[in-house]
């Protein structure tokens, strides 16, 4: 019963010194790579999607598995409007660093721009658990929320005219 105090002290001493020392480091992107990521991120601040989806792409056959590299691809298909794959890499993106806020985040906006409004609620509320209600990323993911789902744009193939018989 004495030595309860200290026994937890050290405990907790000891949880936080190893929790410090067997933390992942920062990834560091290799120079090849890191050059095309800045040469993606340049264009698609130029508004060249295409040109930056490749950027990034060449970048991952670089330096596989990065998770920057992901999520930069991610906002860029985001961008292009394909948010189906868009959620496939930032998913790809949280199963290798599940508390990822940029992640959580940009797969809310997705979610949100692709309809599933609910969904992207539930990553809010997790984004707010996690870094609190002032970080950046829970002011982004709150305006996108607040915004709705893009229109959807019908186009002339998508409706197809009923075929009409008539005689001669």
């Amino acid at each position: 019963m004495r030595y309860t105090p200290a026994a937890l002290a050290l405990s907790l001493a000891l949880a936080l010194s190893s929790s410090v020392l067997y933390s992942a480091a920062p990834m560091v992107l290799e120079p090849r790579a890191a050059a095309l990521q800045s040469e993606g991120k340049s264009a698609l601040a130029a508004g060249n999607i295409d040109a930056a989806i490749d950027a990034f792409e060449a970048a991952l056959t670089v330096q596989p598995g990065s998770v920057l590299l992901t999520l930069d691809l991610a906002e860029a298909t985001r961008r292009q409007g394909l948010q189906g794959k868009a959620l496939h890499y930032y998913r790809k993106a949280l199963v290798s660093d599940p508390q990822n806020l940029d992640a959580i985040a940009g797969e809310g906006t997705a979610l949100v721009e692709k309809g599933a409004v609910e969904k992207a609620r539930r990553n809010l509320t997790r984004l707010q658990g996690l870094c609190g209600k002032d970080c950046s990323q829970v002011q982004s993911l709150s305006a996108a929320i607040a915004k709705g789902p893009s229109p959807r744009v019908l186009t002339a193939e998508a409706v197809k005219p009923s075929p009409t018989v008539s005689e001669n």
